[in-house]
């Protein structure tokens, strides 16, 4: 296999950063390294992480994967995985083309034809949910997610709850099944309390009840709940949720293949989960190379359970300029959602989907780095994001 001529990475909008790797025969492949609010300091990673690529062999993906994990003595979190994430994506792509297969193959095969998608409703401050639903409906979803609150106190009214449960109400009304994304706005008071009062409501899951780093609160709102408990989307590696698998505390494991490794260390999370009897249901709010690579875990995973969908999310739409999951697909209808709310398996080698290069180039060169979103209270004070 031909050795790696050349690392590129491109920020486009709305929040992308687009990773291209080329080999010495000109053959390429395409990764995503999005963190969301942190381009400037991924992008730093990447530079550092140029110069040790390039003259190696493209198809040692493991060796390479290992080499940036134990040769920089210092390992993990977003940032470093998020880099890494966008390099081993593009190296899998790169070697499905070269071996013309789609990357599926290479992980063992599918064990299913189409992938079950869920897309978002109501923003970041929930509003329009039944006028979004309906949408969603005619899209032919049957899966949609929404974010449970705004912004929340540590303790707050519990009249803040109850517009969340009407919402569900509505939305499981039309006939969608949804998942309630607490996005760790919600500190354990209050979140005993949601969770308590959607239960008879039975959303399909609650995602972030709690942040990561509560895992003793965690484990205790698993066992008050029947609710499926899901999270994983800043959890960067079989290390990070070793833990959560032991104790028994998640439900729906929600790796993210742009922050977590990419393809191989996502495809290994996968497994281990599967040993635990945890579903996976990977994390995607982002560009249509994560999703692609996210697919492909999906169509080689038994545990998979469903995958998010970034088409017209509001993170999307808020950029302006009509930018969206396909604009930078030559080829939009790869991603097309069949009947029941599925995508079928991808047939092109590698990813599957072929870059516009020339847009991406061309957005790149103004697209400034996104920022996180603020939330303050009344007060004053800061709340989560």
């Amino acid at each position: 296999m031909p050795a790696i001529k050349s690392v590129e990475y491109f920020r486009v909008k709305p929040r992308w950063l687009m990773v291209k790797i080329t080999d010495e025969n000109g053959q390429f492949g395409w990764g995503e390294a999005t963190l969301e609010g942190h381009d400037l300091a991924v992008e730093g990673c990447l530079e550092e992480m140029i110069p040790r690529l390039i003259g190696r062999e493209a198809n040692e993906i493991e060796n390479i994967w290992q080499t940036f994990w134990r040769h920089g003595f210092y390992r993990g979190g977003p940032v470093f995985m998020s880099a890494l994430s966008g390099v081993d994506i593009a190296l899998w792509d790169l070697k499905g083309k070269n071996l013309k297969v789609p990357i599926y193959e290479l992980l063992g095969g599918k064990v299913r034809n189409e992938v079950q998608v869920y897309c978002w409703i109501g923003g970041d401050r929930p509003s329009d949910i039944e006028t979004a639903a309906k949408a969603r409906l005619a899209q032919g979803l049957k899966c949609v997610k929404m974010n449970a609150t705004e912004d929340v106190n540590w303790v707050d009214s519990p009249s803040v709850l109850d517009a969340t449960v009407e919402r569900l109400k509505i939305v499981k009304s039309l006939g969608l099944d949804a998942g309630l994304d607490f996005h760790g706005r919600l500190h354990k008071a209050m979140a005993k309390q949601l969770a308590k009062a959607l239960e008879p409501h039975r959303p399909l899951f609650i995602e972030e009840p709690l942040l990561n780093e509560h895992p003793e609160a965690i484990k205790v709102l698993s066992d008050q709940t029947t609710i499926p408990i899901a999270f994983g989307e800043r959890l960067y590696t079989r290390w990070d949720i070793k833990r959560f698998l032991e104790d028994a505390s998640v439900d729906i494991l929600q790796p993210d293949i742009a922050h977590a490794g990419g393809i191989s260390e996502t495809k290994r999370i996968a497994q281990m989960a599967e040993a635990y009897d945890v579903a996976i249901a990977p994390h995607c709010p982002l560009g249509p190379v994560a999703f692609a690579a996210s697919m492909h875990i999906a169509l080689s995973s038994p545990n998979f359970a469903i995958l998010e969908m970034s088409l017209g999310m509001h993170y999307n739409t808020e950029a302006g300029d009509d930018i969206d999951l396909l604009t930078y697909m030559k080829d939009p209808s790869v991603f097309d959602i069949g009947k029941g709310g599925y995508v079928k398996a991808p047939t092109g080698y590698g990813l599957g989907i072929e870059v516009d290069e020339e847009l991406v180039r061309q957005i790149s060169k103004d697209t400034k780095p996104w920022q996180c979103k603020e939330f303050h209270g009344p007060d004053g004070s800061i709340r989560e994001w």
